[in-house]
């Protein structure tokens, strides 16, 4: 099988994330995955991009998230890209302690380790990339 590859970089405001969804729904057709895998990958991804726009580079226009995509042997990864501080994985709460339930936030990494077969992070002092592979 050939490995495709795409990309798209937006700058860090929220209107940023439709952009970022309409190109993952767009590949996701052109590759014709069922609707109950685009589900996961789209959430998953649209959690990434959240956390890149809002955590990592703080809505600042002039920083920007990168979004790739590779597909080969029906595994499809996604590397989102920040220009942000870095953080600690381990030190986000877990959003299902009864003292998290009713948080409007905080369920992103969550449901990403739900979604992805594997969830990555690799800092740098450039920021850190998001890594999510899923099988289709």
């Amino acid at each position: 099988m050939e490995i495709k590859n795409y990309f798209i970089e937006v700058p860090s405001v929220p209107d940023s994330l439709t952009a970022v969804e309409e190109f993952i729904i767009q590949i996701t057709e052109d590759l014709n995955i069922d609707e109950d895998k685009l589900y996961g990958i789209l959430l998953s991804v649209s959690e990434a991009t959240t956390n890149a726009i809002v955590h990592a580079n703080k809505k600042d226009p002039a920083k920007v998230v990168l979004v790739s995509v590779t597909v080969e042997n029906n595994i499809l990864t996604v590397k989102v890209k920040d220009q942000g501080p870095g953080f600690n994985p381990v030190a986000v709460p877990d959003p299902t302690k009864p003292e998290n339930l009713l948080k409007d936030s905080g369920r992103g990494l969550f449901l990403m380790r739900i979604y992805a077969k594997s969830l990555t992070y690799i800092p740098s002092p450039q920021g850190t990339e998001t890594i999510l592979v899923f099988e289709v």
